[in-house]
Order: C-alpha cells, then sequence, then structure tokens
C-alpha cells in the first residue's frame, strides 16, 4: 500500500495532544511497517522531529494559513504521491476528495455546547473551521478514528452513524515517562520548591481552571504543607485575571506560573510532582494522566467523559464541579501515606495496558481494512 498521512503541526516546537499523537503513532509505524509505503505531509517548522526512511517520506508542503494549507496545498501534494488512502490526523479533511479517507476524530466539541468563552482568537477560529468543514466530509470518510469509547458513543449518538464505520483507537504515552529520580536538575527551572502540586492549564474552558484555582485556595486553607501549585500552558497576566474573577487573589504567592513547558521536560516536572490535577470537564481521552502515573505520580481526575476509562476506577476520581471534593482528595493524599502509595503503584501498573504501539498497530489493521475493500492487499 501507499498510505498518506496529514501530520500537519508536529513540526512546530510548542506540540499539543494531537500533534504528539500523530507524530508517536508514525513514529511507531516507521519501526514496525517496511512492508508498506508511507508518505507524511507535514507544514515546515523548528523540530524537525521526524526524518524520512526506506519507509517514511516526510513530505513538506508550504503555504500561510491551515484552512489553506489543508484545503488546497495538501490535495494537491497527495495526488501528486497517488496513495491508495489518505489519513488525515486532527479532526479535519480536505473538501475535495484526494483519496479513500480515514479520518481521525479526537472528539465533537465543537458541535457541543461551550462551557464557557475562551479568549483565546486562535482556538476561537480553529472551532469555526471543524464546526464548518467536519459535517461535510464525514460522509465519505471509509472509517472514522476516535480515541476512546466514550467518544465513539458520542459520535454515534450525535451524527447518526453506523457501528461499524467509528473505531476507536486508544491513545498511548511516550516511553520517555517514567520515574525520574534527578528530577530537580530540570524541575527547578519551572519551580524553586522541592515538592508541589502540578497543573496543566489553559483558557479552553474544558480545563476547569478557575474552579481548580479555588480547589487550591480550599486545600491552603486546611493544608498543614501548603504546597505550591505549578500552573503550565498560562501566562501570568492569564491566571492574575483568572484569580481577581474567583476573589482568591491572596493565593498568588504559592503558585508557579512558567508558561509552556516543552515536552521533553515533562517526565522530570511530573516526577518531581506529590500529585497532578487534572479534574478537567471534558476529554476525548487525556494522554496527561498517562505521563504523570507512568512517571509514578498520583492523579486527581474527574469521574466525567474518558476519563474514567483512560484513569480507571481505581483512580482518585472527583466531581469536577466540586472544588470541595477536589480539594479533599489533595488532603487525603497528604494525610494518608498508605493511600499515596496505593496510588503511586496504581498508576503504575494501570499504564501498562496502553502504548503508541499498540495504537500503531490497530491503525495498521484499519489501513489494511480500507485498502482491501477498494481492491487493494
Amino acid at each position: 500500500m501507499r498510505i498518506a498521512i496529514e501530520a500537519q503541526r508536529i513540526f512546530r516546537p510548542n506540540k499539543h495532544g494531537m500533534d504528539f499523537v500523530a507524530l508517536e503513532t508514525v513514529r511507531q509505524l516507521q519501526r514496525l511497517d517496511i512492508e508498506n509505503e508511507y508518505f507524511v505531509f507535514v507544514a515546515p517548522g523548528e523540530d524537525r522531529c521526524l526524518s524520512s526512511s526506506a519507509n517514511v517520506e516526510v513530505v513538506e508542503v508550504r503555504c500561510p494559513s491551515y484552512p489553506l494549507w489543508e484545503q488546497t496545498a495538501l490535495p494537491m501534494a497527495v495526488r501528486r504521491v497517488k496513495p491508495d488512502l489518505l489519513h488525515c490526523t486532527a479532526n479535519t479533511a480536505p473538501l475535495v476528495p484526494v483519496a479513500p479517507l480515514v479520518l481521525t476524530l479526537h472528539d465533537i466539541i465543537f458541535l457541543e455546547k461551550r462551557a464557557g468563552n475562551n479568549p483565546s482568537l486562535y482556538q476561537n477560529l480553529g472551532w469555526h473551521y471543524r464546526r464548518a468543514v467536519v459535517p461535510r466530509v464525514l460522509p465519505r470518510c471509509e472509517r472514522i478514528v476516535t480515541v476512546s469509547d466514550y467518544e465513539r458513543g458520542r459520535i454515534r449518538e450525535a451524527l447518526g452513524l453506523p457501528e461499524e464505520k467509528v473505531v476507536t483507537v486508544h491513545n498511548g504515552y511516550g516511553s520517555r515517562f517514567r520515574p525520574v529520580s534527578r528530577y530537580r536538575e530540570v524541575a527547578r527551572k519551572y519551580v524553586p520548591e522541592d515538592e508541589y502540586l502540578f497543573f496543566l492549564g489553559n483558557t479552553d474552558p474544558k480545563k476547569n481552571t478557575p474552579r481548580v484555582l479555588t480547589a487550591y485556595a480550599r486545600y491552603l486553607e486546611r493544608s498543614a504543607r501548603k504546597l505550591p501549585l505549578l500552573v503550565a500552558d498560562l501566562d501570568g497576566e492569564q491566571l492574575d485575571r483568572l484569580l481577581e474573577a474567583e476573589g482568591i487573589e491572596a493565593i498568588r504567592p504559592h503558585l508557579r506560573c512558567p508558561g509552556y513547558i516543552p515536552n521533553g521536560d515533562l517526565p522530570s516536572v511530573y516526577s518531581g510532582a506529590f500529585a497532578f490535577l487534572y479534574p478537567s470537564l471534558r476529554e476525548s481521552f487525556g494522554i496527561p494522566m498517562l505521563e504523570a502515573m507512568a512517571c509514578g505520580t498520583p492523579v486527581v481526575a474527574s469521574r466525567t467523559s474518558a476519563m474514567p476509562e483512560v484513569a480507571g476506577e481505581g483512580a482518585l476520581l472527583v466531581d469536577p464541579e466540586n472544588a470541595d471534593e477536589i480539594a479533599e482528595r489533595l488532603l487525603r493524599l497528604e494525610s494518608d501515606d498508605a493511600l499515596y502509595r496505593e496510588q503511586r503503584e496504581y498508576g503504575l501498573e494501570r499504564v501498562k495496558g496502553f502504548s503508541w504501539e499498540k495504537s500503531a498497530r490497530r491503525l495498521l489493521e484499519i489501513y489494511r481494512e480500507v485498502a482491501a475493500g477498494h481492491g487493494k492487499h
């Protein structure tokens, strides 16, 4: 087979969830599958994290904006290689057919009622673009891949799709995520204290940042240790506005807000954290939970959407809308050494069920099914 894969943003330095899913699965396919030819289409960027090989050709496609890249430049580039199928990895795809299409639809949050206003212009434009494009490309998808059984059910229910058309391929986590004993060498770049709580917060309403900060304020009221909270992916001005809106400006001295933390530093940051907070309102998967657990860090996560499916029922699950419950879980971890050890061991065992190799092998099965349906073997 000749397989085209859209992975537009994997070369950008500040990668996020969908970028890592595309990158890690392509790396595994490159390692595992020497039978088929792959053409991976990317936009130019500083982080050249994938190189061509005997079975993979990395094709750089230049275009000034994401919509133009996907709708104009990508179809032209794909037609030149004449693939047996095209896999688009980030929710959207060209509106004009160029090959049998496999689409990874990570979630349908953009079709649901928004949890709140998002001040990010970039994220708002992406939301409108997905709403315009996705309903028009879904009817011609040979397979729609999503990342959890929860999301598969949501997609089928919302869009009325047949059962066989939507398939689950669970995400994995990077092998570099494991307990790091000398974490301080890296972690001190972001937080001076030896022990801290860790939260990946941003302006997306689903991340539940205001309520997490409120829960942390209530934790500080009752904790004897009063560990600082490291908040990534949020700048100081955004944080100050949230604290003022919640009336909890007094906690500012306990917060560490370095902005974006590169993925390569995260294993050390997770390893140094006393606990990782992930009480989102809505997640289609939640790779950071696996990363934290793989580093031996207890996770406080939501019992909503796909998070119980990933973290498992043995994790510390909370109602994400209940700040008191979030604070109570942190306080229990502080006061109960046996519970803390139990959660650490639970996480290390839980993550063994997920890997990028498993994800890639399942994708390869899907590619073969689609190609066979079009007379290719």
